[in-house]
């Protein structure tokens, strides 16, 4: 190639992307709604990002604008469903509000949230042979359990500085609130399994659990 060919051949590098335009709130949420109904329906594997923007009335690109992958979608899912239920005004410092009513309160917001359809089919997901084996459960974990955890830690803490509580490890301390919360009820419904002992009411599960963690935690 000549000196001359080279001055003058057009430069065919890419430009560096601009800004965009902003992302579309409106839409955002209508590719999560529509990504929480096909997961649900269909589970991770049977459902494509292609089917996704279909649903949302959005393209392939605006959802991979939004969201980068289909794990980072699902576990945007997954947050917002907790989000929904368990928002952070449960765990917003109240000091006037008893110790046992703030307890019930989280229990039963967080028993409601862990039973509905759709969190009992995102949990059959997470046990499917493919997923469990892939980076899912971490997605999970961080965009779920991990946040719902860590508020309660921080309500514990203020509440042992308030002199509520005595505890030494707040945050197996929380692990284990929750666990019990989740319980018998909550395995059978991932089973599907129906039968068995009398089955107690919400209510009384959640007052049995926060009668057990007070008896073990609360100052005496």
């Amino acid at each position: 190639m000549s000196s001359r060919t080279a001055k003058t051949a057009p430069n065919l590098a890419p430009k560096p992307a601009g800004p965009g335009r902003p992302k579309d709130p409106g839409k955002r949420a209508a590719i999560l709604d529509a990504a929480k109904r096909m997961f649900v329906a269909n589970g991770f594997d049977g459902v494509s990002m292609d089917q996704i923007a279909s649903e949302a009335g959005a393209s392939k690109l605006t959802v991979y604008s939004h969201f980068g992958d289909k794990e980072s979608l699902f576990g945007e899912a997954v947050r917002a469903h907790c989000e929904a239920g368990m928002p952070t005004s449960l765990f917003e410092a109240d000091p006037a509000m008893p110790l046992r009513e703030r307890l019930t309160s989280i229990g039963n917001a967080f028993f409601a949230m862990i039973m509905t359809p759709e969190a009992i089919a995102g949990h059959r997901i997470l046990c499917s042979p493919q997923v469990a084996t892939s980076t899912m459960p971490e997605v999970f974990w961080e965009a779920g359990p991990q946040r719902v955890q860590q508020a309660f830690t921080e309500l514990l803490e203020r509440r042992i500085a308030a002199g509520d509580l005595d505890i030494d490890d707040t945050e197996r301390a929380a692990a284990q609130f929750f666990t019990l919360l989740k319980g018998e009820a909550h395995a059978k419904a991932v089973f599907g399994y129906c039968c068995g002992r009398r089955q107690e009411t919400p209510e009384e599960h959640v007052d049995a659990v926060v009668e057990l963690f007070l008896r073990a935690y609360a100052r005496r």
